[in-house]
């Protein structure tokens, strides 16, 4: 049977016109009663991008018929970007759409894009010829009435420009304001919007919890899991079967540990570590054996294939799996047994790993610790911690140590450690934010962040060395277009990566992240570097990753929270098992589109975490209008200031509009705007104060004014110098001299 690849290329070479099924079964040699398997193997291809099914069912090679297929990304100002589905010749960047070029084409929606116009391979200009895939049947939306009485749902995202007509009927009870879910019964056309009907009233914006409900349906996460799967779940029980005890490796006898946050509740890793004669040691990282329990095609695996991920909100967590596995049989609690696959790596005082074991395993933990303790055990061992795990200190001591060894070694192999404090809900009682804090990675952070990094690279490697079937984590390298870019812009604040654009690596970056450290620049100079670098992504092929300056990643630690995890410790059980050759075949043919999916589904979860936490941050700041703040400038844009507020960690908009104490002029180069008359400079990393002026928590938006620059005098363009107010230092400041663009 043909893989995807050997069948796209059997249909490149034999098809010299878009084809019917008919025609490609004759052409193909297809056995007359495979008939379902080819098509099923067609949309598959068509889901991919590979293809692209035409009037008449044909099905037509895109590149041969002029035509670039991917989503289409809509900004709410009305035009859009597509990016393709896969690399096309004489094209770097994405396909630009113009408003009128859409096609009635949604935010999300798979399309065919004509190239009409290549300026060069980073500029070039599109019409959206067809619509493959809507992204969605239903948006959320708040509903309101027009003057007739007739409905309307306003979209959420404004990149939906389209509001939705609701007829009378179909409203299911909603009152103007509240937010609702509305399914699309009509598509828009050149003559007509949208139609649809409400399913579901999800309640005021005011009302506690609907912002969360909001944020689910929008995104399309399930809160629910499919009573099939939960009933599967059940049926496993909760404690560890004698049968299943059988032939795996006892780890019982070691001391075990769990590290995590105060709130965890589910548990997929543990760690042992045991000194060797020779002054090694063996570390043991333990991660929940999810696979034993969940079995390839049953409720359970599509389930999760379904949702690929589990997403954390501040106060809530929407799981992969139903709560009876992940808080309950794969979460590695102390004191019971459980499941697991262990990756044991011996590493010599340098921090190399000389050798490693993988094993289907059992442990029992003897603590689930927090970062709080492990922190105090390291610090005050005479501290109330300390007294409940007076056994647990040396080993505690031992993997500090040996996670400082590993940080260093990574450090000097040049992988890039961001160390931007992010922002930590602080609630009362009854649940409401009373303060927005720095949730800053402690000692007890890293040294888990290093053993699962650690875990991840090995791995990586021997799935890569037995050639197995697998998802790896993929960073390419970043795009040499982006790099010259952000070295313009940090040249403006005196900075360089000390490399060409082409032949930057990670450690030019890591050198650059260690010199802004503490200074104000520190947090607009790593949002925008983290926006020079390529999303990371999961591909069925070992391609590196940049960023941990890595030849080979994979995820292997989380199976309760990810399915990418799961995967991998499929593969790694097929490899020590030797699978058959059928088996290798069908996840040869698979992994594509699993990566493909997870990828997607990775960036929805990151969407709909991001949107709420800036959401419910912009509620916590809705009774501080009037107030003033201190802030940093952290993006400069055409319309105004994005300033970041150093206490409350939220972000606002400076609009130009009200920079009313002179005319400003954009200068794009250098990331600034500057007074025409006075000469004033704002850019990146200044330090400001501003005050609140407006709330919009529907569109998630604080306006801010500034009252007063704090610290900033910097080399003005062209070499003149600029005073810019105000400092708490004086009137100047040392100025940065200027590095060079390539060394």
């Amino acid at each position: 049977m043909l893989t995807p690849d050997e069948l796209l290329d059997a249909i490149r070479r034999t098809m010299d016109r878009p084809a019917t099924v008919r025609d490609l079964m004759g052409r193909l040699g297809w056995p007359p009663g495979r008939r379902a398997t080819l098509r099923r193997r067609l949309a598959a291809l068509v889901e991919r991008g590979d293809l692209i099914l035409i009037r008449g069912h044909r099905y037509g090679l895109p590149d041969r018929m002029h035509l670039v297929t991917g989503r289409v990304h809509v900004h709410p100002r009305g035009f859009g970007f597509v990016t393709p589905d896969h690399p096309v010749d004489g094209l770097a960047g994405d396909v630009y759409i113009a408003g009128t070029n859409l096609n009635q084409a949604m935010h999300g929606d798979r399309v065919a894009v004509r190239v009409e116009r290549r300026a060069d391979p980073d500029r070039a200009e599109g019409r959206i010829l067809r619509i493959i895939e809507r992204a969605a049947t239903q948006l959320v939306g708040r509903f309101e009435t027009d003057v007739a009485g007739t409905g309307y749902v306003v979209p959420l995202d404004r990149r939906l420009p389209m509001d939705v007509q609701v007829p009378s009927g179909e409203q299911s009870g909603a009152r103007v304001g509240d937010m609702v879910v509305v399914e699309l019964t009509r598509f828009p056309t050149p003559t007509r919007g949208p139609l649809g009907r409400v399913v579901e009233v999800l309640g005021s914006l005011d009302t506690p919890g609907v912002d969360v409900r909001v944020v689910l349906r929008a995104h399309g996460v399930p809160d629910a899991h499919d009573p099939e799967a939960v009933a599967e779940a059940q049926r496993l029980g909760d404690t560890v079967r004698p049968r299943d005890r059988r032939g795996r490796t006892d780890f019982r006898h070691l001391s075990t540990v769990t590290i995590d946050g105060e709130t965890a509740r589910d548990f997929d890793d543990a760690i042992t570590l045991e000194p060797l004669a020779d002054g090694n040691v063996r570390l043991g990282v333990h991660i929940a054996d999810v696979a034993h329990y969940v079995a390839e095609g049953s409720a359970l695996d599509r389930n999760a294939c379904e949702r690929g991920t589990s997403v954390y909100f501040p106060d809530r967590a929407v799981h992969m799996f139903p709560p009876e596995l992940s808080t309950g049989l794969c979460s590695l609690k102390p004191n019971v047994d459980r499941l697991v696959q262990s990756c044991l790596m011996e590493i010599d005082a340098t921090g190399h790993t000389v050798r490693y074991e993988i094993h289907d395993g059992i442990i029992h933990s003897d603590a689930r610790l927090t970062y709080t303790d492990v922190d105090a055990l390291l610090n005050e061992p005479a501290s109330p911690a300390g007294e409940r795990y007076p056994v647990l200190v040396p080993l505690i001591e031992a993997l500090g140590s040996l996670s400082a060894v590993l940080t260093e070694r990574r450090r000097r192999r040049g992988a890039i450690d961001f160390d931007v404090p992010v922002a930590r809900f602080r609630r009362d009682d009854a649940g409401r934010v009373e303060a927005i804090v720095a949730d800053e990675r402690t000692t007890a952070h890293r040294i888990i962040e290093e053993f699962m990094l650690l875990a991840n690279e090995t791995v990586a490697e021997h799935l890569a060395r037995e050639e197995m079937p697998a998802l790896f984590r993929v960073h390419e390298r970043p795009d040499p277009v982006k790099v010259e870019a952000f070295e313009e812009f940090a040249s403006t604040l005196g900075y360089s990566l000390g490399a060409p654009p082409d032949a930057v690596g990670p450690s030019h970056f890591q050198r650059l992240i260690e010199r802004v450290r503490g200074t104000p620049e520190e947090r607009p100079v790593a949002r925008l570097m983290l926006r020079t670098m390529r999303l990371a992504r999961y591909e069925p092929e070992n391609l590196g990753h940049f960023g941990l300056a890595s030849t080979s990643y994979a995820h292997f630690t989380s199976p309760i929270r990810r399915y990418p995890d799961l995967v991998v410790h499929r593969a790694l059980r097929a490899s020590r098992r030797r699978s058959s050759t059928e088996r290798m075949r069908r996840w040869k043919e698979e992994l594509p589109e699993i990566a493909r999916r997870t990828s997607e589904l990775e960036r929805r979860a990151e969407e709909a975490e991001r949107e709420l936490v800036h959401w419910q941050m912009v509620r916590f700041m809705a009774d501080k209008v009037g107030n003033e703040f201190s802030g940093y400038v952290v993006g400069v844009t055409a319309f105004g200031l994005f300033v970041q507020l150093v206490e409350q960690f939220v972000e606002g908009l400076v609009h130009v509009s009200s920079m009313a104490d002179d005319y400003y002029r954009y200068v794009e180069r250098h990331h600034l705007w500057q007074g025409e008359s006075s000469g004033r400079i704002y850019r990146l990393g200044d330090r400001v104060r501003v005050q609140l002026v407006r709330v919009d928590l529907e569109h998630r938006r604080l306006d801010l004014a500034l009252t007063e620059i704090v610290e900033a005098v910097r080399q003005a363009p062209g070499g003149r110098s600029s005073r810019t107010g105000r400092s708490t230092r004086g009137d100047r400041r040392p100025r940065r001299r200027a590095g060079r663009a390539r060394r």
